[in-house]
């Protein structure tokens, strides 16, 4: 390096640092810890406990309130969302064209028990769907938290890969209103759709909660993991 350019550095180092008198007069401070977001685990009967209890409003609903899917986790990837959740829970994973284009693989679509390929034959679903999330307590969110609701990868329990078929009867519906065909689905359901609530801070209304309970009471062992949104 030039000599000009180390006595520029040293003089920049110079003037950032404080002088000791003037440090001296500082008081101390120690940086706060970061704290980490630390999965919770609850059995499944104390988790649906724990949810809110309220009256649902539609009011204002509307589906573009919610932003999707956009750029996912990883913006570099050329995939959005949609794409990322289905190379994430592919069970024989697929090539990958330009444009994020998905050829081959295969997947499990735990709602009905089948076993499904191409890429094009499942839907993403919003584990709570989005006029659920609006209902129980989205609406007095801002556009961005409803976004990052609508496009959540850091809960692999808030979208999944199924039939297009199951997808669409569930449609907006709530568990009171319908559950999965598969027996078998049926604790994994209840125990996901109430962690998403719980991750987001939505509440529930009476006959939900009260079908949610019934479902706690038959998958005893079952637990309920959430991480809190930030």
């Amino acid at each position: 390096m030039k000599r000009s350019a180390v006595a520029a550095a040293a003089l920049a180092l110079t003037l950032t640092l404080p002088t000791a008198a003037h440090a001296a007069t500082q008081p101390a401070t120690t940086a706060a810890p970061a704290t980490a977001v630390v999965p919770q685990v609850l059995p499944i009967g104390v988790a649906v406990s724990a949810l809110p209890v309220a009256v649902e409003d539609r009011t204002g609903y509307q589906r573009t309130s919610f932003r999707h899917w956009n750029a996912g986790e990883i913006p570099a990837d050329g995939c959005n969302t949609r794409q990322e959740v289905l190379l994430a829970e592919a069970v024989v994973y697929p090539e990958i064209g330009p444009g994020c284009t998905l050829t081959g693989g295969v997947w499990w679509s735990y709602y009905d028990e089948r076993e499904v390929t191409p890429a094009g034959a499942l839907d993403i679903d919003h584990m709570v769907p989005l006029a659920e999330a609006w209902d129980s307590g989205a609406s007095a969110w801002t556009a961005a938290r409803r976004e990052a609701y609508a496009n959540d990868q850091g809960q692999p329990a808030s979208l999944v890969a199924v039939t297009a078929r199951s997808n669409r009867s569930k449609a907006d519906q709530d568990p009171a209103e319908w559950l999965p065909p598969a027996p078998d689905a049926l604790c994994r359901y209840g125990s996901e759709w109430t962690a998403t609530k719980l991750r987001w801070g939505l509440a529930v209304d009476e006959a939900e909660r009260d079908r949610l309970l019934d479902i706690a009471a038959g998958c005893g062992g079952t637990d309920v993991e959430f991480t809190p949104a930030s």
